[in-house]
């Protein structure tokens, strides 16, 4: 399908990879876009490897299967290197976006010899500055944005701010944190 972009994230359960994908989907859909967003899990604990999807769309998509050639794959916890082959399937004109704080050249040989673009981003260290705790899903969601261009980075950040509004209404000390977090995940992806 033309314009089409397929994203698949992996993470572990009560990470928020589930939240980002959904999130993702949100700012996808107010931006004009048809989007799918759908996580595949089984009856695991907190902490088991988890797998979400997206679909982004300027036409209505009547595709309803899991993600097998993803253009983009999150990977929101670094460990499953070692134990998920992520780039399954991911196509090498698309990229890897991985959180971590160490370089994209450190992860290539952990990444079965992809030779597509391989993007890093140290959510924890984003996440601790600007929310004081560790939601590492708030910058992997910008860090998926700026790396796939999915959505215009000025609209992201708009409507991410009306959703945090909303979500947020009877917390709002933390509606500038995450924003915060969105803007410098957008600025240090690393590649």
């Amino acid at each position: 399908m033309n314009g089409m972009i397929e994203i698949r994230w992996h993470g572990r359960g009560g990470q928020g990879a589930k939240t980002a994908s959904q999130l993702l989907a949100d700012a996808a859909f107010m931006a004009g876009q048809y989007v799918q967003s759908f996580p595949e899990y089984g009856p695991e604990r907190s902490g088991a490897p988890i797998t979400a999807y997206n679909r982004i769309s300027p036409e209505r998509c009547s595709v309803h299967s899991n993600i097998y050639d993803p253009d983009y794959v999150a990977v929101v916890d670094e460990t499953l290197l070692e134990s998920v082959d992520v780039t399954a399937g991911l196509k090498e004109s698309g990229a890897v976006i991985i959180n971590s704080a160490k370089s994209p050249e450190e992860l290539k040989p952990l990444l079965n010899g992809y030779k597509g673009r391989v993007c890093t981003i140290d959510a924890r260290h984003i996440s601790m500055s600007c929310l004081g705790a560790y939601f590492p899903n708030t910058p992997m969601l910008a860090a998926v944005v700026a790396v796939s261009g999915c959505v215009e980075r000025e609209q992201f950040l708009k409507d991410m701010e009306e959703s945090y509004r909303h979500k947020f209404a009877k917390k709002p000390q933390v509606i500038e944190g995450n924003l915060k977090c969105l803007r410098q995940a957008m600025d240090e992806v690393r590649e």
